[in-house]
C-alpha cells in the first residue's frame, strides 16, 4: 500500500507587513513647515515636491487598507478544512477517474482512509484533489462534509516534528519536571493531548510532554496516487529490493554461522535474508542504549542499532525512525510480517523477528532487547528485501 502523506498545519493565511507607527515621518532639514493630512504628520523635507508627497501619502493609505483587510481574512478552522475533505471508506482502494463515470479513464488510486480535498460533486460523483491527482472517485464510496469531521480525527495522525537538535521529553508539562527522555531533530512523535505551551507525545518511555515552541504540530493523512507514481514507485522498490538482496546474499551464509544468541527465541519465516538480518540482531540483545550512538556492542539508540544492523548486510538505512518509516516498501499489518521488517512507531523502531516479537534498542534503562511487537501502536511496517 502506497503511503504519500498529505499534512495540515496551523499556518497563518493572511499576508503581514511591517510598518512603523501609524503615520509616515520624514526628517525636516531646514524647514518648519508642516502639512495636516488626515490624521498624519509629514514633516516635509526642504526641496521635496508636493506630487511626491501626495504619492507618498496615497502609497501609504492603500499599504495601510491593505493591512487591515489582510488581517480581517481569518485563519480556517481545523473543523473547516476536515468538512472540505473526501475520505475513502473502502476494503482496498477506490479509483480515480478523468471524468464522472466509469467509463472514465483510471488516472489514479485513493486507498481506504486516505483523503483528497473535495471540489465539486456531479451526478453522485466528488471531483477531488489529492496528492497530484485531481479526478473523480464515487461519492457512494467516500465520505464529505458533517461525516468527514469526525473521521479525519480517526484517520488522520496528529504528528508533532521534532525542530530543535536535542528535543527534552518530561513529565509533565512544565520545564521544571523531570525529563523522560531525548528526542532527536527531524524525529516525529504521535501526538496525544495538546494545551497552550505544551504537548502530549509518544516516546519509547513513555508518554511525556514537550514544549510547542520545538515542534511543528500538522495532521497527517495517507493520500491517492497516481498511475505514473505507482508504476514509478514499484520499479524503485524493486531496484532496491534486487540491490539490497544482492548486497545483502554474500553476508547470508557467514551470518548464520557466527549467530550465537538465538537460543531464546524462535525466528521464523519464508525470507531466508530476512531470518538472517533477524538472528543477527538477536546476539546484540543485552547490550546498552546510547542516545546518538550506532554501535552494536557498546551502546545503539533504536534507529543507530537497525542501521547498523543492516550495514552489516551491505544495506544502507538513515540514522532516523522517522526516515525509516519510509524504506523499503509497505507491509500491510503486522499479520504480514517477515523477519527482518522494520516495525515503525512513535519515534521509534524496532526490527522483526518472527512470532509477533521485535528486538530493539529500547531505551537507557532496558538496553537492547526483544519485546511483544504490539506493545505500542504501529505506525508502519517496512520491509527491505
Amino acid at each position: 500500500m502506497v503511503r504519500n502523506f498529505f499534512r495540515i498545519a496551523a499556518c497563518a493565511l493572511a499576508a503581514v507587513v511591517t510598518v512603523s507607527g501609524t503615520g509616515i515621518t520624514a526628517n525636516a532639514v531646514g524647514a518648519n513647515s508642516v502639512l495636516p493630512s488626515g490624521g498624519v504628520d509629514i514633516a516635509i523635507t526642504k526641496g521635496a515636491k508636493l506630487e511626491n508627497i501626495t504619492t507618498n501619502i496615497q502609497t501609504d493609505a492603500i499599504a495601510e487598507a491593505m493591512i487591515q483587510e489582510e488581517q480581517a481574512i481569518e485563519e480556517p478552522s481545523e473543523e473547516d478544512i476536515f468538512r472540505n475533505l473526501v475520505i475513502a471508506q473502502v476494503n482496498d482502494y477506490v479509483n480515480v477517474r478523468s471524468i464522472p463515470s466509469e467509463e472514465g479513464d483510471i488516472i489514479g488510486k485513493l486507498y481506504d482512509d486516505s483523503v483528497g480535498t473535495f471540489i465539486s460533486e456531479e451526478n453522485g460523483w466528488y471531483q477531488i484533489q489529492s496528492g497530484s491527482v485531481t479526478g473523480y472517485v464515487k461519492g457512494e464510496y467516500c465520505v464529505t462534509g458533517e461525516d468527514a469531521v469526525a473521521l479525519a480525527r480517526e484517520v488522520g495522525t496528529r504528528i508533532a516534528k521534532v525542530t530543535t537538535t536535542t528535543l527534552k521529553v518530561r513529565t509533565e508539562p512544565s520545564l521544571e519536571a523531570s525529563v523522560l527522555g531525548l528526542v532527536p531533530i527531524d524525529d516525529e512523535l504521535v501526538v496525544s493531548e495538546e494545551t497552550e505551551g505544551w504537548v502530549e507525545v509518544d516516546i519509547e518511555e513513555g508518554i511525556g510532554w514537550v514544549s510547542a515552541d520545538y515542534v511543528e504540530l500538522y495532521t497527517e493523512f495517507v493520500e491517492a496516487e497516481s498511475k505514473e507514481e505507482e508504476e514509478a514507485r514499484l520499479a524503485k522498490e524493486k531496484a532496491e529490493r534486487e540491490k539490497a538482496r544482492a548486497a545483502a546474499a554474500a553476508k547470508v551464509a557467514q551470518t548464520q554461522s557466527s549467530a550465537s544468541n538465538t537460543t531464546t527465541y524462535t525466528v521464523t519465516g519464508d525470507s531466508e535474508m530476512g531470518r538472517a538480518v533477524a538472528e543477527y540482531a538477536l546476539q546484540f540483545v543485552g547490550n546498552p542504549y546510547v542516545y546518538g550512538g550506532t554501535s552494536l556492542t557498546n551502546g545503539a539508540d533504536c534507529s543507530g542499532f537497525v542501521m547498523s544492523v543492516y550495514a552489516n548486510f551491505g544495506v544502507s538505512l538513515p540514522h532516523s525512525s522517522a526516515a525509516d518509516r519510509n524504506q523499503g516498501y509497505a507491509v500491510d499489518g503486522l499479520a504480514n510480517a517477515q523477519p527482518g521488517d522494520l516495525i515503525c512507531y512513535s519515534g521509534h523502531v524496532g526490527i522483526y523477528i518472527g512470532d509477533g516479537q521485535i528486538v530493539h534498542a529500547s531505551s537507557a534503562k532496558t538496553g537492547i532487547k526483544v519485546s511483544k511487537a504490539d506493545y505500542k501502536k504501529i505506525l508502519a511496517v517496512r520491509r527491505i528485501f
